[in-house]
């Protein structure tokens, strides 16, 4: 059915498949969020600071 060389290239091709499916699971499912969530964080504490120094130079 398969020779030896087969065999290798048939494994090699399903643990860079296996690799790739779960690295597209981590991706999604942890690293983009992450990434989301603390760009939406640091945007958010930049709003604020420039409010605050909004602010603090109409009371001055």
């Amino acid at each position: 059915m398969f020779e030896f060389d087969q065999y290798l290239g048939f494994l090699a091709f399903l643990t860079i498949l296996t690799i790739g499916f779960w690295l597209m699971i981590f991706l999604l499912t942890f690293v983009i969020p992450y990434w989301l969530f603390g760009a939406s964080i640091e945007r958010f504490k930049e709003v604020m600071a420039e409010r605050k120094a909004k602010r603090e130079g109409r009371q001055h």
